[in-house]
């Protein structure tokens, strides 16, 4: 029988340019089941989505709170789900990991710095990230997707390289991709070809449309919590129509 997980990580694979998979990013269980009835076959949770809908500012939602999040947005839908939990919340891997599952997600997220989302922070040593991540793997099995965010971009490392060394090192540990949020367009080539596994790409409000980051060579597209700010904005315009 093949597990949600393998079903998340054969939809990484195979797929052809300019057709990645878009995972929509849901912040609660009805965002979650309009997703998947408009036909997506994954979703992934952005934390600060789930920060702004629980009325936190992202990074503050006490773990405890987002992991019942996350267990509501999954029991809400059919379809693997993946959950952003950030750099970890300072578990041990290998409760990460039990928590995870608790929740029913069969994916997460894990980025390799700390501090707030504007470029201030600081980045994990590279080798260390590479064993906690590989702990993670242990822990779990193939029973989690693992996506490895790479801050460099986000933290003012403007160089491809500095992102492909951090990434090849994830993959070796255990990733099944990497993530380089804030990757320019110009970028992803680059990238694609130097770490040689699957690349999720940060869709941004004005840039290239999902179908165009794929044919620059991002395997995944995810929205952070762009989709939820798109419903707020629309949300304020329909408050203000209603006199």
């Amino acid at each position: 029988m093949v597990s949600a997980a393998d079903t998340l990580r054969a939809l990484h694979h195979g797929r052809a340019p300019g057709d990645p998979l878009v995972l929509p990013g849901p912040w609660d269980a009805a965002s979650a089941r309009t997703f998947e009835e408009a036909g997506h076959p994954a979703l992934a949770t952005p934390s600060a989505g789930i920060a702004l809908s629980l009325g936190y500012e992202d990074g503050q939602v006490p773990p405890r709170e987002m992991f019942a999040a996350v267990a509501r947005i999954v029991r809400s839908v059919s379809v693997p789900v993946s959950a952003d939990v950030e750099a970890g919340y300072g578990l041990a891997p290998k409760e990460l990991v039990e928590r995870l599952l608790e929740t029913g997600a069969v994916g997460c997220n894990l980025e390799d710095s700390c501090g707030d989302g504007d470029g201030a922070g600081t980045l994990r040593d590279p080798a260390e990230q590479a064993e906690f991540l590989a702990a993670v793997r242990e822990a779990a099995g193939t029973e989690l997707f693992v996506n490895a965010r790479v801050d460099t971009f986000l933290r003012g490392v403007a160089d491809p390289a500095a992102a492909v060394e951090r990434a090849r090192r994830y993959v070796a540990a255990g990733a099944d991709c990497v993530y380089p949020i804030f990757a320019p367009a110009e970028a992803i080539p680059v990238l694609r070809a130097g770490i040689g596994a699957p690349v999720n790409v940060l869709a941004r409000p004005g840039g290239p449309a999902p179908r165009e980051l794929g044919e620059l060579g991002a395997t995944r597209i995810t929205f952070g919590p762009g989709l939820a700010h798109r419903t707020m904005a629309a949300l304020r315009e329909i408050a203000a129509d209603l006199g």
